[in-house]
């Protein structure tokens, strides 16, 4: 059995701790990471003055900075090693070396994580879990590595073979193939995430179109991803062929809905009849648009309750939207007046009394009509433009009622109300008094 990794490089480096020469090693690794720590803040320093007028700049310090410091202290312990091997031992260098890049891959992979599946901020219990687990496995690897393990396992692990048809697949194999996946899988998604932050930073291009491409984005570099660890780990990609069968099967069978949800997403977002943002009513779901998903679009009312509405719905029923060519929409408030009052005068006070609320939009000024000759009196509609809806209607609405009443209060303007007159016939007022001699009796 061979000398494990670590025992033999403890070995070298008590046989350095007795020889002057360990203190050339001790410098080296000092003057390592304080040369790695000076060359990333220079290199955080130039790229963030630079990245403030270049986004794709920015984004990219921003990804690599976690990583900056192990990254270039890795690469000048690698230098020093290949200098320094050429005079005496480097045992502390040789040891030191994986453990920096394993903590290097920890910071990497922690952050990429948290840039895919976290981006308001919040970390979940599955994300903290994973980071753990992550970092459990990163620190066994490099135990089984130092301890000369990792070989013996890996070829215990490619023993076990197991029959899957008429090939026959190791457990090293599976293994090798899941973590290719994952690998592959959660570049792909941060790459997409990347895109979608750069394309969200781009003033000229429409809101739909960004979300068009971010979609898109995802969708070409998932399916990438999976083709390309496919073909890693050695599967032949004729096989997708009976997954296409399945699929095809799949939506004869009960998934038109869904892939019908699917394909509406992008149709809206490539005719812009809708975008978020935008202020719409849908059957019987009103609000304004928060987010627009590959399946579903989120629709948040005026009370703050979100409503997921299936895009299929957004295609196939008629949508009014509020916001498509011009955000101004049109209020009313109808009251009814006496017969008696002056009309001539008091049509332009409650005008000038809406006119008056400051969310009524002053370019088209508020108006006052005679609507009808009511049973009860004169009914007037008062008509205004508001350009904010997504504030809420009812409050302005409101406003403007409070602001007509002053005026007729100050006015002494009679609201009616319902009277009727009744007309008894000579047979009924001779029936009326009958009944009440016999209730008398």
């Amino acid at each position: 059995m061979s000398t494990p990794l670590l025992a033999k490089l403890v070995s070298d480096l008590v046989d350095d701790l007795q020889s002057p020469a360990i203190l050339w090693q001790v410098g080296t690794v000092i003057i390592c990471c304080v040369l790695a720590l000076l060359v990333s803040r220079q290199v955080r320093k130039i790229f963030s003055s630079v990245g403030a007028t270049s986004d794709v700049i920015k984004l990219g310090v921003e990804s690599f900075s976690p990583v900056l410091f192990p990254g270039f202290c890795l690469m000048f312990i690698l230098v020093a090693k290949v200098i320094l091997g050429k005079w005496q031992h480097t045992n502390l260098l040789s040891l030191l070396f994986p453990i920096i890049g394993s903590f290097a891959l920890i910071r990497f992979v922690l952050y990429v994580v948290r840039r895919t599946f976290s981006k308001d901020g919040t970390v979940g219990r599955f994300l903290v879990l994973f980071e753990k687990l992550f970092i459990g496995l990163v620190v066994l690897g490099v135990t089984l590595y130092f301890t000369g393990l990792w070989q013996e396992l890996s070829s215990a692990l490619d023993e076990i073979v197991l029959p899957i048809g008429r090939n026959k697949i190791s457990i090293l194999e599976i293994l090798q193939a899941i973590a290719s996946v994952i690998v592959t899988l959660l570049v792909a998604m941060w790459a997409s995430a990347a895109l979608e932050a750069r394309l969200m930073l781009l003033p000229s291009m429409h809101i739909s179109l960004k979300v068009v491409f971010s979609r898109l984005g995802r969708g070409v570099l998932i399916i990438v991803a999976i083709l390309a660890s496919l073909t890693m780990v050695g599967i032949d990609l004729t096989v997708l062929s009976i997954f296409g069968g399945a699929l095809g099967v799949g939506l004869g069978l009960g998934l038109q809905k869904i892939t019908s949800s699917y394909i509406s997403g992008f149709i809206i977002l490539l005719d812009r009849s809708v975008s978020i943002g935008d202020m719409v009513s849908v059957d019987k779901f009103n609000g304004e648009i928060t987010d627009i998903k590959t399946r579903y679009t989120v629709l948040k009312g005026m009370d703050g309750g979100e409503s997921i509405i299936p895009n299929e719905m957004l295609v196939s029923n008629p949508v009014q939207n509020y916001s498509l060519t011009d955000r101004s929409v049109v209020m009313t408030t109808d009251l009814t007046v006496a017969y008696k009052t002056d009309l001539e005068s008091i049509l332009p006070l409650l005008a000038e009394a809406a006119a008056s609320v400051s969310r009524v939009l002053t370019e088209n000024g508020p108006s006052a009509y005679l609507v009808k000759f009511g049973a009860d009196g004169l009914e007037l509609r008062v008509g205004f433009w508001i350009a904010d809806p997504e504030n809420g209607r009812t409050n302005v609405l409101s406003e403007v009622n409070r602001a007509i009443w002053k005026v007729l209060q100050t006015r002494q303007i009679e609201l009616p109300y319902p009277q009727r007159v009744i007309t008894m016939s000579d047979a009924a007022s001779e029936i009326g008094r009958s009944l009440g001699k016999s209730v008398q009796c």
